[in-house]
Protein backbone atom coordinates (compact mmCIF):
# COMPACT_ATOMS: atom_id res chain seq x y z
CA UNK A 1 0.00 0.00 0.00
CA UNK A 2 2.92 2.47 -0.35
CA UNK A 3 0.80 4.45 -2.89
CA UNK A 4 -1.46 5.50 -0.27
CA UNK A 5 1.58 6.62 2.19
CA UNK A 6 0.82 9.93 3.47
CA UNK A 7 -3.01 9.76 2.86
CA UNK A 8 -4.82 10.34 6.10
CA UNK A 9 -8.60 11.37 5.55
CA UNK A 10 -10.61 10.39 2.33
CA UNK A 11 -12.60 7.89 0.92
CA UNK A 12 -11.45 4.82 -1.23
CA UNK A 13 -13.12 2.99 -3.64
CA UNK A 14 -12.45 0.03 -3.24
CA UNK A 15 -12.52 -4.39 -3.40
CA UNK A 16 -12.39 -6.60 -0.15
CA UNK A 17 -8.78 -6.67 -0.33
CA UNK A 18 -7.58 -7.28 3.29
CA UNK A 19 -4.61 -4.42 2.83
CA UNK A 20 -7.27 -1.59 2.68
CA UNK A 21 -9.05 -3.02 5.44
CA UNK A 22 -5.44 -2.73 7.36
CA UNK A 23 -4.85 0.86 6.10
CA UNK A 24 -8.24 1.72 7.13
CA UNK A 25 -7.50 0.65 10.63
CA UNK A 26 -4.00 2.25 10.66
CA UNK A 27 -5.91 5.81 9.34
CA UNK A 28 -9.02 5.81 10.91
CA UNK A 29 -9.48 9.51 8.72
CA UNK A 30 -10.01 6.99 5.48
CA UNK A 31 -13.36 5.68 4.64
CA UNK A 32 -13.45 2.60 2.90
CA UNK A 33 -16.16 2.14 0.22
CA UNK A 34 -16.43 -1.52 -0.59
CA UNK A 35 -17.75 -2.40 -4.34
CA UNK A 36 -21.27 -3.46 -5.15
CA UNK A 37 -20.08 -5.43 -8.46
CA UNK A 38 -18.03 -7.82 -6.70
CA UNK A 39 -20.72 -8.23 -3.82
CA UNK A 40 -23.20 -9.03 -7.10
CA UNK A 41 -20.74 -11.49 -7.99
CA UNK A 42 -21.17 -13.61 -4.83
CA UNK A 43 -23.95 -14.03 -5.45
CA UNK A 44 -23.80 -14.89 -8.88
CA UNK A 45 -20.72 -17.51 -8.20
CA UNK A 46 -23.47 -18.73 -5.58
CA UNK A 47 -26.26 -19.57 -8.24
CA UNK A 48 -23.91 -21.02 -10.39
CA UNK A 49 -21.79 -23.14 -8.18
CA UNK A 50 -25.39 -24.67 -6.12
CA UNK A 51 -28.29 -24.39 -8.47
CA UNK A 52 -30.43 -25.05 -5.59
CA UNK A 53 -30.09 -21.61 -4.20
CA UNK A 54 -29.97 -19.93 -7.67
CA UNK A 55 -33.48 -18.86 -7.00
CA UNK A 56 -32.87 -17.26 -4.03
CA UNK A 57 -29.48 -15.36 -4.70
CA UNK A 58 -30.67 -14.13 -8.58
CA UNK A 59 -33.43 -11.96 -6.37
CA UNK A 60 -30.65 -11.09 -4.71
CA UNK A 61 -28.93 -10.00 -8.11
CA UNK A 62 -32.19 -8.13 -8.93
CA UNK A 63 -32.40 -6.00 -5.61
CA UNK A 64 -28.69 -4.91 -6.29
CA UNK A 65 -29.81 -3.72 -10.22
CA UNK A 66 -32.64 -2.19 -8.69
CA UNK A 67 -29.90 -0.04 -6.57
CA UNK A 68 -27.73 0.72 -9.83
CA UNK A 69 -31.16 2.33 -11.20
CA UNK A 70 -32.35 4.10 -8.00
CA UNK A 71 -28.70 5.40 -7.59
CA UNK A 72 -28.81 6.44 -11.33
CA UNK A 73 -32.43 8.23 -11.28
CA UNK A 74 -31.07 10.12 -8.23
CA UNK A 75 -28.10 10.80 -9.80
CA UNK A 76 -29.76 11.94 -13.25
CA UNK A 77 -31.97 14.62 -10.79
CA UNK A 78 -30.26 18.32 -10.33
CA UNK A 79 -29.01 18.50 -6.84
CA UNK A 80 -31.41 20.51 -3.82
CA UNK A 81 -34.15 19.89 -6.50
CA UNK A 82 -37.73 17.87 -5.02
CA UNK A 83 -36.66 15.17 -7.62
CA UNK A 84 -33.40 15.07 -6.49
CA UNK A 85 -34.86 14.81 -2.66
CA UNK A 86 -37.56 12.24 -3.25
CA UNK A 87 -34.93 9.83 -5.48
CA UNK A 88 -32.31 10.40 -2.15
CA UNK A 89 -35.15 8.75 -0.08
CA UNK A 90 -37.02 6.11 -2.16
CA UNK A 91 -32.64 4.70 -2.30
CA UNK A 92 -32.31 4.63 1.28
CA UNK A 93 -35.28 2.77 1.94
CA UNK A 94 -34.39 0.15 -0.63
CA UNK A 95 -30.93 0.17 1.22
CA UNK A 96 -32.40 -0.44 4.38
CA UNK A 97 -35.00 -2.98 3.46
CA UNK A 98 -32.08 -4.76 2.20
CA UNK A 99 -29.93 -4.47 5.39
CA UNK A 100 -33.50 -5.71 7.09
CA UNK A 101 -33.84 -9.02 4.64
CA UNK A 102 -29.54 -9.73 5.23
CA UNK A 103 -29.83 -9.38 8.74
CA UNK A 104 -33.03 -11.78 8.92
CA UNK A 105 -30.57 -14.03 6.40
CA UNK A 106 -27.93 -13.81 8.64
CA UNK A 107 -30.09 -14.74 11.96
CA UNK A 108 -31.87 -17.96 9.92
CA UNK A 109 -29.73 -21.07 11.25
CA UNK A 110 -31.63 -23.38 8.72
CA UNK A 111 -30.25 -21.23 5.78
CA UNK A 112 -28.11 -23.13 2.73
CA UNK A 113 -24.59 -22.37 4.74
CA UNK A 114 -23.25 -21.24 1.29
CA UNK A 115 -25.63 -18.64 1.61
CA UNK A 116 -25.59 -17.37 4.66
CA UNK A 117 -22.00 -16.92 4.13
CA UNK A 118 -22.96 -14.78 1.01
CA UNK A 119 -25.06 -12.58 3.76
CA UNK A 120 -22.59 -12.67 6.07
CA UNK A 121 -19.99 -11.32 4.15
CA UNK A 122 -22.32 -8.57 2.99
CA UNK A 123 -23.37 -8.05 6.91
CA UNK A 124 -19.66 -7.40 7.43
CA UNK A 125 -18.89 -4.72 4.63
CA UNK A 126 -21.78 -3.16 4.55
CA UNK A 127 -20.76 0.25 5.78
CA UNK A 128 -18.44 0.57 2.78
CA UNK A 129 -20.84 -0.97 0.38
CA UNK A 130 -23.38 1.67 1.79
CA UNK A 131 -21.21 4.96 1.62
CA UNK A 132 -22.42 5.85 -2.07
CA UNK A 133 -25.66 6.62 -0.33
CA UNK A 134 -25.00 9.55 1.95
CA UNK A 135 -22.31 11.05 -0.94
CA UNK A 136 -23.54 10.96 -4.18
CA UNK A 137 -20.22 11.50 -5.87
CA UNK A 138 -18.85 8.20 -4.69
CA UNK A 139 -19.44 5.50 -7.33
CA UNK A 140 -21.62 2.70 -6.44
CA UNK A 141 -18.63 0.18 -7.71
CA UNK A 142 -14.95 0.62 -8.61
CA UNK A 143 -15.64 -1.15 -11.74
CA UNK A 144 -13.95 2.34 -13.55
CA UNK A 145 -10.74 1.60 -11.79
CA UNK A 146 -10.45 -1.71 -12.32
CA UNK A 147 -10.61 -1.37 -16.04
CA UNK A 148 -8.21 1.64 -16.29
CA UNK A 149 -5.54 -0.84 -14.25
CA UNK A 150 -6.15 -4.31 -16.38
CA UNK A 151 -3.67 -3.18 -18.92
CA UNK A 152 -0.99 -2.34 -16.39
CA UNK A 153 -1.68 -5.53 -14.37
CA UNK A 154 -1.19 -8.16 -16.78
CA UNK A 155 1.65 -6.00 -18.43
CA UNK A 156 3.79 -5.98 -15.23
CA UNK A 157 4.01 -9.99 -15.72
CA UNK A 158 4.79 -9.64 -19.30
CA UNK A 159 6.56 -6.97 -20.28
CA UNK A 160 10.26 -6.42 -21.14
CA UNK A 161 12.21 -4.41 -18.09
CA UNK A 162 9.57 -5.61 -15.06
CA UNK A 163 12.17 -6.68 -13.34
CA UNK A 164 13.87 -3.35 -12.80
CA UNK A 165 12.81 -0.79 -10.03
CA UNK A 166 13.81 2.09 -12.38
CA UNK A 167 11.47 0.59 -15.46
CA UNK A 168 8.55 0.01 -13.01
CA UNK A 169 8.53 3.53 -11.49
CA UNK A 170 8.64 5.01 -15.33
CA UNK A 171 5.61 2.32 -16.53
CA UNK A 172 3.54 3.80 -13.73
CA UNK A 173 4.30 6.97 -15.00
CA UNK A 174 3.90 6.76 -17.97
CA UNK A 175 0.54 4.67 -17.65
CA UNK A 176 -0.67 7.65 -15.12
CA UNK A 177 -0.42 10.57 -18.28
CA UNK A 178 -1.70 8.17 -20.63
CA UNK A 179 -4.80 7.64 -18.58
CA UNK A 180 -5.04 11.62 -17.93
CA UNK A 181 -5.19 11.48 -21.76
CA UNK A 182 -7.52 9.01 -22.47
CA UNK A 183 -10.18 10.86 -19.16
CA UNK A 184 -9.53 14.35 -21.20
CA UNK A 185 -10.10 12.89 -24.87
CA UNK A 186 -6.99 14.04 -25.79
CA UNK A 187 -5.05 12.52 -29.00
CA UNK A 188 -2.24 10.54 -27.11
CA UNK A 189 0.19 10.62 -30.09
CA UNK A 190 -0.72 14.77 -30.67
CA UNK A 191 -0.17 15.47 -26.75
CA UNK A 192 3.45 13.46 -26.64
CA UNK A 193 4.75 14.19 -30.26
CA UNK A 194 4.25 18.02 -28.79
CA UNK A 195 5.41 17.31 -25.10
CA UNK A 196 8.72 15.85 -26.34
CA UNK A 197 9.52 18.00 -29.20
CA UNK A 198 8.82 20.77 -25.90
CA UNK A 199 11.42 18.82 -24.41
CA UNK A 200 13.86 18.82 -27.02
CA UNK A 201 13.76 22.43 -27.59
CA UNK A 202 14.64 23.24 -24.08
CA UNK A 203 17.92 21.25 -24.19
CA UNK A 204 16.28 17.64 -23.57
CA UNK A 205 14.62 18.96 -20.27
CA UNK A 206 10.94 19.50 -19.30
CA UNK A 207 9.56 22.77 -20.82
CA UNK A 208 9.73 25.58 -18.01
CA UNK A 209 5.65 25.84 -18.64
CA UNK A 210 4.12 22.73 -17.85
CA UNK A 211 0.73 23.83 -17.79
CA UNK A 212 0.85 24.09 -21.39
CA UNK A 213 0.69 20.12 -21.16
CA UNK A 214 -1.88 19.99 -18.40
CA UNK A 215 -5.72 19.70 -19.61
CA UNK A 216 -6.91 20.97 -16.70
CA UNK A 217 -5.32 24.14 -17.53
CA UNK A 218 -6.25 24.29 -21.29
CA UNK A 219 -8.07 26.96 -23.17
CA UNK A 220 -10.50 25.45 -25.64
CA UNK A 221 -8.53 26.23 -28.32
CA UNK A 222 -6.23 23.96 -26.98
CA UNK A 223 -7.98 21.56 -26.08
CA UNK A 224 -9.47 21.26 -29.68
CA UNK A 225 -5.99 21.23 -31.01
CA UNK A 226 -5.21 18.53 -28.54
CA UNK A 227 -8.05 16.37 -29.27
CA UNK A 228 -8.48 16.75 -32.95
CA UNK A 229 -5.04 18.29 -34.94
CA UNK A 230 -1.75 16.55 -36.17
CA UNK A 231 0.94 17.16 -34.34
CA UNK A 232 3.34 19.20 -36.75
CA UNK A 233 -0.20 21.92 -37.31
CA UNK A 234 0.37 22.61 -33.15
CA UNK A 235 4.06 22.58 -33.38
CA UNK A 236 3.98 24.83 -36.26
CA UNK A 237 1.34 27.57 -34.46
CA UNK A 238 3.71 27.09 -31.46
Amino acid sequence: MAELAGVEHGIISCDRYSGYKRFARLNPGVVLAFCWAHQRRDFLDLANSYPESAEWALQWVDRIGNLYHLNGVRLNASPDTPERISAQMVLEQAVQQMATDCAVGVRNHELFPPAAKVLQSMTTHWGGLTVFVACPWVDIDNNQAERSMRSPVVGRKNFNGSGSEVSAELAATMYSVFATTKLWGLNLRTWLTTYLQACADNGNAPPADIDAFLPWQMDAKRLAQMRACHPQEILSSS
